[in-house]
């Protein structure tokens, strides 16, 4: 989820405008905090990143912030037994234990006991969060402070036998002096940003506290472990490897993190004759890598840091550091941590802040990055994170969006070959945010919807993204094979905003397409910290092509039974056709996943399977089993958390009849993530 193609030149450009006076607070209420990347160089756009300080030098004594970053990577540590080689010395080490709270995850507490004088987050210690993120918090500390661990790229955490200073960047030997002087005064400069930042309380959408405590706190990489524990009986027919992408911070926040600002993590579960093993590992995008050499975060975080005047600093100091070759953002900044598809016999990760990674499946169901993929040179800018691949044609289809300059959104779509058709330029006023859109047999729908990107606000102290009431919503309906937008059709549909559809439809004889999607109010809820509740009302929305009207009707009509449903799919092997079926996450407390349902989009009637007390998800995936032919035949496969037992597993339930066939316990917790896919075992013998 992110900004894409951001400044050509300057990262500032389009923000420095002339008449305009700094004088709205930086938390101005009708604007939203940045969810997506930003303003950075040549086909660069900020997302999911984050911001720290590195680790101490050998002369110095330990400080407090180099305790507060000992705390932060106990949370990373917790129940992860040693998952490395035996050379590793994480092997070696401790589990750090937790006393779990018995309170209700609906309504848990947690004091975040950090030090008063950490400049990093030094907001209002003693004060009590309530937030269902945190239900209970893992964050409980031992007194006596560890040695600081980072998560290295051999998946493990190895203790650092001397500390080292927290306050400066790691300085590559290939850095010349002036380098490493100018490393120095940029590292002074954004300690005293962060130093002011921190004399102002941050909202709960921003606040690392919040978004990053319980199972949404981040976990190392672990090596394959084979041969796990299966209750129940894996069905014949699953064979092949699911993979799950999450947002999974390498480096501890110094200010403002949102959830999505955190690295691309892959989780894998490959199944084969009944048998199941795990793997999880950092998708090696250039900032990973970048941030990892230097020892700290140096990309802005787009959700969490790019919000008025002190998101200029960021951007300038980011600015400078890629002028004076601290940093290169000319091979991509993105995180590539929300989606996952397999198309032309590549597994690729992505956020649509970047191109797409190419993620390979090893033999023994490890994984490994490739690297950023740009279909054999063809793809020169940003795609978003859910590209569509139409069952029938086996075409991927998707957008890319720019927030600075002209076109603001382009369509294109890939044979099943790999081949690129021409962008085709949509025309739309301003930029506008697109994370999701749909397809139908012969049309794309593309919303065009009310939440902006308006990079002049930050001029005045608010976000560059903002939700645009007097905007109408709309949706525009293109042929698949268009060679330019001169025939697309626009209609419009007040007050929607859908941050996921999940399926389209033509149905002729009314000269509709069919839209199934989650409309969400607030609609900047995921965002912007709200009074008011969030809903997500999955809803049919009717789009006349010939007198251009719209209706939309909420598919479960009886308001007692509204759930907030989010997170799903349908048959994919249907996507693009009339479907019956929709498996969606009941995102019930708001933002964890009590369970999913399975919804009849013709009646209405709501079947549901609940993990169980204090037992969380995530997307249910639903994986066809081609055997009878029923659009419900197969199976919802699940990662699945008890923050009772602080234990992970994957679920694999009938969805015919919602009955839990099996069970995988996993070596390690898996941590709330975004959305997955299933690549089968016949399809990994091509694998590129």
């Amino acid at each position: 989820m992110s900004i894409p193609n951001a400044l050509s030149t300057n990262p500032l450009r389009g923000l420095l405008l002339d008449g305009l006076t700094w004088t709205r607070p930086p938390h101005s209420p009708n604007s939203i905090y940045t969810p997506f990347s930003l303003f950075l160089s040549p086909q660069i756009s900020l997302t999911h990143s984050l911001s720290l300080g590195s680790l101490p030098s050998k002369k110095s004594k330990i400080s407090v912030r180099q305790i507060k970053h000992t705390k932060y990577l106990a949370c990373i540590h917790q129940n992860t037994l040693a998952m490395a080689t035996p050379s590793n010395s994480w092997a070696h080490t401790a589990q750090i234990q937790h006393h779990l709270s018995s309170s209700s995850s609906f309504s848990s507490l947690v004091n975040m006991g950090f030090p008063t004088r950490s400049i990093a987050l030094n907001r209002n210690r003693s004060s009590t969060i309530h937030s269902a993120l945190q239900s209970p918090s893992v964050l409980h500390f031992p007194k006596q402070p560890y040695h600081p661990r980072v998560i290295t790229k051999e998946a493990t955490i190895t203790p650092s036998p001397t500390p080292k200073t927290v306050t400066t960047t790691q300085q590559p030997p290939h850095w010349n002096l002036l380098q490493r002087a100018a490393s120095t005064a940029l590292d002074m400069l954004e300690g005293a940003l962060v130093s002011r930042e921190s004399q102002n309380p941050l909202p709960k959408t921003a606040d690392p506290r919040v978004q990053i405590a319980g199972n949404f706190a981040p976990v190392p990489e672990q090596p394959v472990r084979h041969s796990l524990p299966v209750s129940g009986t894996i069905p014949e027919c699953i064979s092949g490897v699911y993979v799950r992408n999450g947002a999974n911070p390498l480096h501890e926040p110094v200010a403002g993190h949102h959830f999505f600002d955190g690295d691309g993590m892959v989780h894998a579960v490959s199944i084969n004759d009944g048998a199941a093993s795990y793997a999880c590992r950092f998708t090696e995008t250039q900032r990973l890598v970048q941030e990892r050499e230097i020892g700290r975060p140096v990309f802005p975080k787009a959700i969490g840091e790019l919000h008025g005047h002190s998101g200029i600093a960021r951007l300038a100091l980011f600015y400078a550091r890629g002028a004076l070759g601290l940093v290169d953002p000319s091979h991509g900044i993105g995180v590539a941590n929300a989606g996952l598809v397999y198309f032309n016999d590549r597994l690729l990760a992505m956020s649509e802040d970047d191109m797409p990674y190419q993620v390979r499946i090893t033999p023994s169901g490890d994984l490994e990055t490739v690297g950023r993929y740009d279909f054999e040179t063809q793809l020169g800018s940003t795609m978003i994170a859910h590209p569509k691949v139409d069952p029938v044609s086996g075409h991927l289809h998707t957008l890319s969006y720019d927030v600075v300059k002209r076109p603001y959104l382009k369509y294109f779509q890939f044979s099943a070959d790999g081949e690129k058709s021409p962008d085709v330029e949509i025309p739309l006023a301003a930029p506008t945010m697109m994370h999701d859109f749909a397809i139908t047999e012969n049309f794309v729908v593309i919303p065009d919807q009310q939440v902006v990107f308006k990079l002049q606000e930050m001029i005045t102290g608010g976000s560059p993204v903002i939700y645009d009431k007097n905007k109408k919503s709309r949706f525009g309906i293109l042929a698949k094979n268009a060679t330019n937008a001169d025939d697309i059709i626009w209609v419009e549909c007040p007050d929607t905003f859908c941050f996921h559809l999940w399926n389209a439809w033509e149905e002729p004889e009314s000269d509709e397409v069919v839209v199934i999607g989650s409309c969400m109010t607030p609609p900047d809820s995921i965002f912007n910290e709200n009074d008011e509740c969030l809903k997500s009302v999955l809803s049919e929305i009717r789009l006349n092509l010939k007198t251009g009207e719209s209706i939309r009707r909420p598919i479960i009509s009886d308001e007692s039974e509204h759930v907030n449903l989010e997170a799903g799919m349908v048959n994919r092997n249907r996507l693009g056709r009339k479907t019956r079926y929709a498996y969606l996450a009941i995102a019930e407390p708001w933002p964890k996943v009590s369970g999913f349902a399975k919804v009849d989009l013709f009646t209405g009637q709501v079947k549901k399977h609940i993990y169980g007390d204090r037992k969380f998800g995530g997307e249910p995936f639903f994986l066809p089993s081609g055997s009878c032919g029923e659009e419900d035949g197969g199976y919802i496969l699940s990662f699945v958390h008890d923050e009772k037992t602080w234990k992970s597993e994957l679920q694999i339930v009938n969805a015919m009849n919602l009955k839990l066939e099996a069970t995988v316990t996993l070596p390690s917790r898996v941590p709330y993530g975004f959305h997955g896919t299933f690549i089968d075992s016949k399809d990994l013998k091509n694998q590129a």
